[in-house]
């Protein structure tokens, strides 16, 4: 069987992983370092994510042996957001990446549309979407050339095609969520009206060829265009209501199926598309934690952890009443502030390094579990298993916190590959009119699962004071 590129371009790096149906040939992962600014700003050159592209693509390529390829697929960031030339490529500002604060003086301009807005889109007027990052650079940067997610930048450097996927569309705040389409209304609201907008096609759709890859100059169909969240969504086979996955990388990133059609969240939760397909669409509902692995090298760059792996070994058994909230970049749902809000609560004399460790292991298991607990009651299916997916899920420490957390069952996903080998699925589906998305999946088993340990009290008492901790920071304004 002919094979798949997968290329997986991610926050902290770009992996491309080489499949052929069966089998995981190679895999090779490129480093990308965001710069983390004063003011909750986060950027990167968008140079770096395309070099990162080019060569853990060929590298991967290569380790496989040079097998024949049937398709590039790609998945990308979702949120982040550059300027560029269209005639030439040449990028015009840099990289706004998905955890950049920047823009939240244009959705506090914007603040008495935001029923509109979530109403039209399923998602909430803040600063995490794509749109407000885009009108800030035409405010701030530069009124040249185009404005795009990096997945349209990405494809026009592979194959000159000027398109954004649906799945990536619907996390912009300017796609109608069930009509499918870009909306005017919303575009004139922030700006964006006079803008080229790239054409919105399916995860399924051919979208050109690229050369980029192949020394030989052949061209490889580009297809399985996906946000990254969505494509671990697909390879996890969290494809019925009620199916539920946390990805937990430089964020955490917990999706939920809800069918053929968008569910609106009374609990602070967003909707988007999960997936645009020939044969189907489906939504999904989302909540996300801004900093899980970026709050775990924080800790590492302050010196309270030896390094990221050791996350296990240097946690201590409790907190000792010590809570973390992860808001180093802001905090999502319920409480939407896109100030950065960190903190530490319950410290005293006896509150160790290891304690600190354990309670940022505590407090990232927390807001997850507040966030699934969300999800469940917005679907009206109960939660009996969680998969899960990403580098955090080697923590044991933190696997078991999250099963005594939620007080189900960890499910991790046997393979650190989940995105791009669900990208690699999608991308399948546009070479076979045949072949139906549960065909295109691989089967898997839970390469380890985590039962919970905690009684029901114990959970009930830990997630009351964090979620104590969590309402307090939230309401913390540090700019004031």
């Amino acid at each position: 069987m002919t094979a798949i590129l997968a290329v997986d371009q991610g926050t902290s790096g770009t992996k491309a992983l080489v499949h052929d149906g069966e089998r995981t040939l190679s895999v090779v992962e490129v480093p990308v370092r965001p710069a983390y600014l004063d003011g909750g700003r986060v950027e990167v050159d968008p140079l770096d994510l395309l070099a990162s592209v080019r060569q853990a693509g060929t590298r991967a390529l290569r380790e496989a042996g040079d097998p024949p390829l049937a398709a590039v697929s790609l998945a990308n960031q979702g949120e982040s957001v550059l300027a560029w030339d269209p005639a030439t490529g040449r990028p015009l500002s840099t990289v706004l990446v998905w955890q950049d604060g920047r823009a939240q003086d244009i959705c506090a301009d914007l603040g008495e549309h935001g029923e509109l807005v979530r109403r039209r889109t399923g998602l909430m007027l803040d600063p995490y979407f794509s749109a407000p990052k885009m009108a800030w650079l035409r405010r701030h940067a530069t009124r040249e050339g185009v404005v795009t997610t990096t997945d349209s930048w990405l494809v026009h450097q592979l194959t000159g095609a000027f398109v954004t996927d649906a799945t990536t569309a619907s996390r912009s705040l300017l796609l109608d969520l069930d009509e499918v389409a870009w909306d005017p209304e919303l575009l004139a609201l922030f700006g964006l009206d006079d803008e080229a907008l790239p054409r919105v096609v399916r995860c399924d759709e051919v979208v050109g060829g690229t050369s980029m890859f192949d020394r030989s100059g052949v061209e490889i169909p580009v297809a399985g265009l996906v946000v990254d969240q969505q494509a671990a969504l697909v390879a996890e086979r969290c494809l019925d209501p009620g199916m539920v996955k946390c990805t937990y990388g430089t964020g955490a990133f917990l999706l939920g199926a809800t069918g053929e059609r968008a569910v609106r969240s009374t609990r602070g939760l967003t909707s988007s598309l999960a997936w645009s397909l020939r044969k189907s669409t489906g939504y999904c509902l989302d909540g996300q934690v801004y900093t899980a692995g970026s709050a775990v090298r924080w800790l590492v760059d302050l010196g309270l952890l030896s390094a990221p792996d050791a996350l296990d070994a240097e946690s201590a058994g409790d907190s000792g009443g010590a809570c973390f909230v992860p808001g180093l970049a802001g905090l999502a749902q319920p409480w939407w502030n896109p100030e950065p809000c960190g903190a530490f609560t319950g410290l005293g004399l006896a509150t160790t390094r290891g304690r600190l460790v354990r309670a940022v292991v505590e407090g990232l298991a927390a807001q997850v579990a507040t966030l699934a607990q969300a999800m469940s009651a917005d679907v009206g299916v109960p939660l009996t298993r969680l998969r899960v997916d990403g580098g955090l899920t080697r923590s044991h420490a933190l696997m078991q916190a999250q099963a005594d957390l939620l007080q189900v069952p960890v499910d991790v996903y046997p393979s650190p590959h989940a995105t791009a080998l669900g990208t690699a699925a999608l991308a399948r589906l546009a070479l076979d009119d045949e072949l139906s998305l549960p065909a295109a999946i691989d089967e898997w088993s839970p390469a380890m699962s985590f039962e919970p340990i905690w009684t029901e009290q114990r959970a009930s008492e830990t997630m009351a004071r964090w979620e104590q901790a969590a309402r307090c920071a939230a309401a913390r304004k540090d700019n004031a």
